[in-house]
């Protein structure tokens, strides 16, 4: 009887001395509180460890995640993490992270922090992209004519795949936005490049390090990388070639003429990788006005609602 009074308590079961009990004004305010911690405490775990919510703010996923949509992130599946900043800040904190239950794959949509643009050795805001997964650690990203191959076989196309222009911009013409620097491709004719995995030797001159750059001083944590005549050198010492530390992925938008993704600013590392896109559980047209309360109303999109995300 009294193991079962216990458990009782711990799952918060009022016994029936309790439930008979009087509580005063002090001894409510003071449950209400313990109540109140308790909830919060709960929601912080389950945002941090297991679930969390997006707001998709871009079309670069459309129509497969449309702007206006809020899906659901699961953050087990790739090793959940503690915070990583400060909410609301772009103050990043030392983290821990967990076990995954798997690898990233190709096809899936992922929700990673935006590691910044080229040259960038953090990015200038915190924030969180969703893009598809097509080129694993090792993979060669080729793009003919706006067709995607990797590892020269073309590409599944998802379901919902738009190309908003209808012209190619030919091979030869290039991008100067493109990455990585210096090279000669533009978003429609591109590649072929390979996507570094951890232990790869990358062969550096002072003709291609440029290309390696961001991603050393990346890995590193301060900028380390320096030409001097002749020479590549490294944290003060000269070098001829460098190991990768990390695994990194090629990420691209599903809306592949209006997607700032892996071909404008390059490769995420594994560790920038936060969870996959579950489901869309609300949804509505930011274009409305909401001047009125049927405006509301009429920009919910039902028909989404409760829709996976392949």
């Amino acid at each position: 009887m009294a193991f079962t009074e216990s458990i009782k308590k711990f799952v918060g079961i009022k016994t029936e001395e309790e439930l008979k009990k009087v509580s005063t004004p002090k001894e409510k305010a003071k449950n209400f509180v313990e109540t109140l911690i308790f909830a919060l405490i709960g929601a912080l775990l389950i945002k941090t460890f297991l679930l969390e919510s997006s707001r998709i703010p871009t079309g670069s996923m459309e129509s497969t995640i449309m702007v206006g949509d809020f899906v659901l992130v699961n953050k087990v599946i790739y090793g959940a993490s503690t915070p990583r900043n400060i909410p609301f800040t772009n103050i990043s904190l030392p983290y821990i992270t967990f076990p995954a239950v798997r690898e990233p794959k190709r096809k899936d949509v992922i929700v990673f922090e935006w590691p910044g643009y080229t040259d960038d050795l953090h990015p200038s805001e915190i924030m969180s992209y969703v893009k598809r997964c097509v080129g694993l650690p090792g993979d060669t990203i080729k793009i003919v004519n706006k067709v995607l191959f990797v590892n020269s076989k073309e590409f599944w196309r998802p379901p919902h795949i738009q190309y908003v222009t209808p012209e190619v911009i030919p091979a030869g013409m290039v991008d100067p936005e493109i990455f990585p620097k210096g090279a000669p491709w533009n978003k429609d004719n591109y590649g072929p490049l390979v996507v570094p995995k951890k232990g790869d030797v990358i062969k550096l001159t002072p003709e291609n390090v440029e290309q390696w750059r961001t991603i050393i001083d990346r890995e590193f944590d301060k900028r380390v990388v320096q030409v001097q005549g002749n020479q590549v050198v490294i944290d003060g010492k000269p070098v001829s070639s460098y190991t990768l530390k990390k695994d990194y992925y090629f990420m691209m938008g599903d809306n592949r003429d209006n997607s700032l993704d892996s071909r404008f600013w390059g490769f995420v590392p594994r560790d920038k990788i936060t969870g996959q896109a579950e489901i869309v559980y609300w949804s509505w047209n930011p274009e409305y006005s909401f001047a009125q309360p049927i405006d509301l109303l009429s920009s919910v999109r039902l028909n989404r609602i409760a829709k996976l995300i392949h």
